[in-house]
């Protein structure tokens, strides 16, 4: 493959910090019409939420791996 069409790891990462942060919208969505719908499974809303949590901390540490540590 040619090396300007390769995506270096950085670049990688953004695309998938893109679509995390997509589901993590998405699940706040889906949670937010299930709240106010009156015929909400808590069961369903406590799952949706632990992986919208789960999602959260793929983020953070994606985000922590893009942004370099800064000595002050």
């Amino acid at each position: 493959m040619n090396s300007t069409t390769r995506m270096d790891h950085k670049e990688v990462l953004r695309v998938k910090l893109e679509v995390l942060r997509r589901e993590h919208r998405d699940l706040d969505e889906a949670i937010h019409a299930l709240q106010h719908s009156g015929h909400a499974d808590p069961l369903r809303l406590r799952r949706l939420k632990k992986q919208k949590l789960a999602l959260k901390d793929r983020i953070a540490r994606i985000e922590d791996e893009l942004t370099p540590d800064i000595i002050a």
